[in-house]
């Protein structure tokens, strides 16, 4: 689990690991909570966003956006990697469509 306020938890296999923890059968959307937990979460859009603190843009099923073949993509995975740190650490809130 990657936990934002822990700082040691985000690391490099953490988030190749949460990527590749579902498929790309669905969408799927990549969600920081309040309590910084991030998630990779079947509910995308703007279905329960009560305790979201910021999600990346929504990786359409079928993309090879998430699954074990998408966290082999170290660019991919350094990318997510990078926008979780530097979003979290500048408060960012809502949807982040570029990053």
């Amino acid at each position: 689990m990657i936990n934002l306020n822990d700082p040691a938890s985000l690391t490099i296999d953490s988030v190749r690991n949460l990527i590749a923890s579902k498929d790309d059968s669905a969408d799927r959307q990549i969600r920081v909570m309040d309590n910084g937990d991030v998630i990779l979460s079947d509910d995308v859009g703007t279905i329960n966003l009560a305790s979201v603190r910021f999600r990346l843009e929504t990786l359409h099923r079928g993309n090879g956006y998430a699954g074990p073949e998408a966290a082999k993509d170290d660019s991919w995975v350094r990318r997510i990697h990078r926008a979780l740190d530097e979003n979290w650490k500048d408060g960012t809130r809502g949807y982040i469509d570029f990053f």
